[in-house]
């Protein structure tokens, strides 16, 4: 066999053992290893087992991943996002679909401050769903709201998936960030924007509100919320002028979290230690899955495979539309499949020398495949934030109901996807002032 055969027969392999349900950092790894031994030889596969994963392990970028998980887990333990859906409904309330729009309000905010799509969708469906069930909202409407704009978590910095995409991709993530701020504000509009006109056209979906705060009232919720706006405002601000470097910014957010709860009175040791375990087991998981998805860019590196395939896709097609459409028809397709990390882990060694060979910018197409990765995350049939919402939910509203709710907001999603396609600026404007 020639090396890009061994390259293609590895990447069946692995999507093979994925298909049964193998742990993704396993079948990386293994099936790395094996290719690797096989173009070159067993010792040398042994050494590039044993030093792969400290050299990588070592890149200090990489300290921004528990930097903002911590940042997140703090602000959630201290009570800091308690305020958001209370404030968001005071704001959006008279609006048609009131509670679903302020749903993506505070989704929006609650995913700036954890940097995680499923710690949002967890931590809202138990806060927004129960609320819009009792006005007697459509479960789907409900659900499906909640599954989606949980999703906003992956692409409003500060993003784990940013981050970990800038660190494989030799991109900025300073100009990630930046550059993920207004399509993640376009995407929330665009939730809010079909909510309401659904519910204009189709008023049963959920009856409008009768209460009317009064000004005491909407104060006395908005004034919760300014300590969230302060948390994100301060670490994405400091990166933007060039105070402190995306790596320094996980730190600062982390100790800019704690000092906030310490003034709302809400800090305890107790919920720091609870935050710093849950951090050391989150970002475990992370880089353990990154170790294998190193191993396997270099097999591929190897292999040839991703090379072939770029000259084979640019052979037919240079047009960066064209292409990025393909990309966009294989992130859709294994979205249906895998979780949106293993999907970016699996991808970005293949798809990065074609982003290359088409002179595709890197940062536009990180902030694709972020959108891509976000509608993976509510696709039937392994949706996961859809299977999130209705472990959070029980029995209270079915599997079933909560995927019908979520594909008018995939179409919503699918049309952002194609202005941000169609229109680079939307991503590229911010980065471009810095």
């Amino acid at each position: 066999m020639s090396n890009v055969e061994i390259g293609f027969a590895g990447l069946a392999v692995l999507l093979l053992l994925l298909a049964v349900r193998v742990p993704i950092a396993v079948a990386l790894g293994s099936v790395s290893f094996v290719g690797i031994a096989m173009l070159t030889s067993w010792r040398a596969a042994w050494g590039v087992l044993s030093a792969v994963p400290f050299n990588f392990l070592g890149d200090w970028s990489l300290s921004a991943i528990p930097m903002f998980l911590l940042m997140g887990f703090v602000a959630s333990r201290a009570g800091l996002t308690d305020g958001l859906y209370k404030a968001m409904r005071v704001v959006f309330g008279p609006v048609p679909g009131g509670l679903a729009v302020s749903s993506v309000g505070a989704c929006a905010l609650f995913a700036a401050a954890s940097g995680s799509s499923v710690a949002t969708s967890a931590a809202m469906a138990r806060i927004a769903v129960p609320e819009m069930l009792r006005y007697r909202y459509d479960p789907g409407l409900a659900c499906g709201v909640i599954a989606s704009a949980g999703t906003l978590g992956s692409l409003i910095p500060p993003s784990i998936l940013l981050v970990i995409y800038g660190i494989f991709a030799q991109a900025s993530i300073g100009e990630l960030f930046m550059a993920g701020f207004l399509p993640g504000l376009l995407s929330a509009l665009m939730f809010a924007g079909m909510i309401v006109v659904r519910v204009k056209l189709r008023p049963s979906l959920a009856p409008p509100l009768d209460e009317r705060p009064s000004r005491e009232e909407m104060f006395a919720a908005l004034s919760e919320l300014w300590m969230l706006p302060v948390l994100v405002l301060g670490v994405l601000g400091g990166i933007f002028v060039g105070l402190f470097t995306p790596t320094e910014a996980g730190a600062v957010g982390a100790v800019l979290a704690v000092l906030l709860a310490m003034i709302r009175g809400t800090a305890s040791w107790e919920g720091l230690r609870q935050a710093i375990v849950e951090t050391a087991i989150s970002s475990t998981a992370i880089f353990v899955i990154a170790i294998g998805a190193v191993l396997f860019m270099r097999f591929m590196a190897f292999s040839g495979v991703p090379d072939h395939l770029s000259a084979a896709m640019l052979s037919v097609t240079d047009s960066q539309i064209l292409i990025l459409l393909q990309v966009a028809l294989v992130y859709l397709l294994l979205g249906m499949f895998i979780d949106s990390i293993g999907i970016m882990l699996l991808t970005l060694p293949i798809m990065l020398p074609l982003v290359g060979g088409a002179d595709i910018d890197l940062v536009w197409f990180g902030i694709i495949v972020i959108k891509l990765l976000e509608i993976g995350l509510v696709t039937p049939p392994v949706g996961l934030n859809v299977y999130v919402i209705k472990s959070a939910l029980g029995s209270e509203v079915s599997l079933t109901a909560i995927f019908r709710g979520v594909m008018w907001f995939i179409v919503a999603d699918l049309i952002t996807l194609g202005l941000l396609i169609l229109f680079p600026q939307i991503s590229l404007y911010l980065p471009s002032l810095m």
